[in-house]
């Protein structure tokens, strides 16, 4: 189930010629009630596992998880927040962090004349940290591992969102001892994640040899993997000044809502928008 959370920003400035920005949040499962997780071995969780030192995750968010960006311009996502069972854990562990994003066409993973399913290259990290995850805080509670960008990153309408997660351990010897801990899943939304697991070698440092991308069992890759249930948090920019909204709405053939915010006019929200020069009502 996927919900869509506005907050409208700034109402107070209706009658201000400038820009603000306002935010909101969508989910891919249920993130407030997630209760199903993972089936299989760890090979199959995503966006990682800590019970191994190093972890590498590619996850496909289609235009169909994102229906509700489509909606808007000049979106950026600022942060992806996943969802995780913690029911037996007195540990800490230290991982360094990497998160890949880039905008694809592509709704699913290429499989190559062997069978073998491919993994996606991926360029530049978006966001590069350290994190002591210490998990004796949080026993038997449900925790969120948190990825906020400090630059967010902007996605066009119609293109698919390729998430990649890298998890590696400072030290290769840093990995739970059989908890419980594993992230929550969505319900049917399969085959639109890969993972690969490994003790000695950093999924970056695999991508960087000769047979990537090759996805194999030998690997540790789970290859038909769900989505995990995730909340994306995003921003875009909203026109507040009625005298914005009056500039704009001449000849350039979009719908402005009230606050002065763009939509596309495709599968428009009910409410009352101005339209070349016109009054619309959208019911």
């Amino acid at each position: 189930m996927k919900k869509f959370y506005m907050i409208l920003a700034a109402l107070a400035a209706m009658t201000m010629n400038a820009q603000e920005m306002s935010y909101g949040a969508i989910e891919v499962g249920d993130f407030e009630n997630a209760s199903e997780i993972y089936n299989g071995s760890y090979f199959d969780m995503a966006p990682t596992n800590f019970y191994l030192a190093h972890t590498g995750a590619q996850m496909i968010y289609t235009t169909n998880e994102l229906a509700d960006l489509q909606l808007l311009e000049g979106v950026k996502i600022n942060k992806l927040t996943f969802k995780f069972n913690n029911a037996g854990t007195w540990e800490e562990i230290y991982r360094d962090v990497k998160l890949y994003l880039q905008e694809i066409d592509d709704a699913t993973f290429a499989v190559n004349e062997e069978g073998i399913k491919q993994f996606f290259t991926f360029g530049e990290p978006v966001l590069e940290t350290s994190v002591n995850y210490d998990f004796i805080t949080s026993m038997d509670e449900d925790i969120e591992l948190a990825l906020e960008l400090n630059d967010p990153f902007e996605i066009a309408a119609g293109k698919n969102l390729l998430v990649t997660v890298v998890f590696d351990a400072v030290d290769d010897d840093n990995c739970t001892m059989g908890s419980d801990y594993a992230p929550f899943y969505t319900s049917g939304i399969r085959r639109q994640a890969m993972v690969y697991t490994n003790n000695w070698t950093s999924f970056v440092d695999y991508a960087q040899g000769e047979d990537f991308p090759n996805a194999t069992a030998m690997l540790g890759c789970g290859t038909n993997v769900e989505l995990p249930v995730t909340r994306i948090d995003y921003s875009y920019p909203t026109s507040t000044g009625i005298q914005e909204i009056e500039a704009a709405k001449a000849g350039d053939n979009a719908y402005y809502n009230l606050m002065g915010q763009k939509f596309n006019g495709e599968n428009l929200p009910a409410g009352i928008y101005i339209h070349n020069g016109q009054k619309v009502m959208v019911k």
